[in-house]
């Protein structure tokens, strides 16, 4: 039957490059937005403010999209579990690329005064909406449409949108921070949101292409797996404690990357008086190490264990942890970079395997609604906070020290986390098997 051979088929292939297409759009909206609040929003939207305090109050907007995100988990994870995958993740690219043009178009504090803040505000949580719902769509669309022996590497390529995001962005940025000061303050910071239109354009192009989740699809005609009115009071009646241990195994995932794109590129350029392009440059090499090294990472899974693969690269992370942070606190751009990549292979390592890990945690016909509000939820009280809680971590004085203990605690509790949202899915695999349990051929506890 066409079905039956359609995951590892066609669909299966267009499903996956249409998630990390997607994705990789989205997450250069958003790492765009970061490093545009790492190196202009403070001077633009906050002049009033002291250096220190605008840079403050522009991690404080950068937050918003990440206080944003949960509704539009919520939203979209609804529709996504009542009507399908495929709609939802059409309209969350437009919004998301709507978004950031109309970001690239805002007029600075001197022209509007506080009305540009307002403004940058209120566009910055339309793009956490559209991102709330992006990621777990993405990972559905690429994990349900492939045969169950190779879901981790279709999460995967989910994750590769992460990278592939950052090096768009560096690349863009890169390219008008070789504008003088003044150009790239007036107009060259605006390039990387116009950018976007076109990028968006393209993503849908793709993602029209593709049919609705054949899992989805067979959950929908079978009434013991049909999705309930609403799911989310579902989620939370029968799946509460795998939401939680999902917003902790995220942690590490997405505080990372705005550890390394957000924090530190601000602070290696205010206080440690690293160049700006230096900084970049570095970001940029990193990112395509980052894309590199995942997929590699994934294949190891399959012969080593993902939840064991998982655990060992967040140990290992945690060994890191000090090394790095002494490397970048040298203000030598080799040694930064030396310092960095060991933060961002172990991090990657585990990474990689997150979203396929997480997807198969929950039930078919509660699975949009809770891994996108697993994931949203982590993305704001953890993820989206990290720049701003380390910032003022590093301003109380004792030098960067205090970050480190900060960075080592995400890491404890994403192990943590790791391992009992593991236990917990062995579990449910474990009991009598209900019609909507689903196994994805990855080791849980190996």
């Amino acid at each position: 039957m066409p079905q039956a051979t359609a995951p590892a088929g066609s669909n299966a292939r267009r499903a996956t490059t249409a998630s990390f297409i997607g994705t990789a759009v989205e997450w250069y909206d958003f790492y765009i937005y970061g490093t545009a609040t790492a190196l202009v929003f403070g001077k633009l939207f906050f002049p009033t403010a002291d250096s220190a305090a605008g840079t403050l109050a522009a991690f404080a907007t950068f937050w918003v999209g990440f206080l944003a995100r949960p509704l539009g988990g919520l939203v979209f994870g609804h529709i996504g579990d009542r009507v399908g995958r495929k709609n939802v993740l059409v309209a969350t690219l437009v919004l998301m690329g709507t978004a950031t043009t109309l970001i690239g178009l805002l007029p600075t504090y001197a022209t509007i005064g506080v009305t540009a803040p307002i403004l940058l505000v209120l566009l910055r949580a339309v793009q956490g909406i559209a991102v709330g719902g992006e990621w777990g769509g993405a990972v559905l669309m690429a994990t349900e449409n492939t045969e169950r022996g190779r879901r981790g590497l279709a999460g995967m390529w989910v994750q590769q949108g992460s990278p592939a995001g950052s090096i768009l962005a560096s690349l863009v940025f890169i390219a008008v921070g070789h504008l003088p000061d003044d150009a790239f303050m007036s107009w060259g910071w605006r390039v990387p949101f116009l950018l976007s239109a076109l990028l968006v354009v393209i993503g849908l192009v793709i993602r029209l292409r593709v049919t609705e989740s054949t899992e989805f699809e067979k959950a929908r005609r079978r009434e013991d797996t049909a999705a309930p009115r609403i799911p989310v009071v579902e989620l939370f009646r029968t799946s509460r404690v795998l939401v939680l241990l999902g917003v902790g195994a995220s942690a590490m995932g997405i505080s990372a990357a705005y550890f390394t794109n957000t924090f530190v590129l601000s602070w290696a350029t205010t206080d440690l008086g690293v160049h700006r392009q230096t900084m970049l440059d570095i970001l940029l090499v990193l990112a395509v190490a980052q894309f590199l090294w995942q997929p590699l990472a994934a294949l190891l899974a399959q012969r080593v264990g993902t939840v064991r693969l998982m655990a060992g690269a967040l140990v290992a992370n945690i060994a890191v942890a000090v090394p790095m942070f002494l490397l970048i606190a040298t203000r030598d751009s080799t040694l930064i970079g030396v310092g960095l990549a060991l933060g961002v292979v172990t991090g990657s390592t585990y990474y990689a395997l997150l979203a396929g890990f997480l997807a198969q945690a929950f039930p078919v016909k509660v699975r949009y609604t809770g891994v996108s509000l697993a994931y949203q939820l982590c993305s704001t009280v953890i993820g989206g906070s990290t720049p701003l809680v380390a910032q003022w971590l590093l301003d109380l004085g004792g030098g960067h020290w205090p970050v480190v203990g900060y960075y080592v605690t995400l890491l404890l509790l994403t192990t943590v986390c790791v391992l009992a949202l593991a236990r917990q899915r062995a579990r449910r695999e474990e009991a009598p098997a209900p019609a909507d349990r689903e196994t994805d051929g990855l080791p849980t506890v190996a």
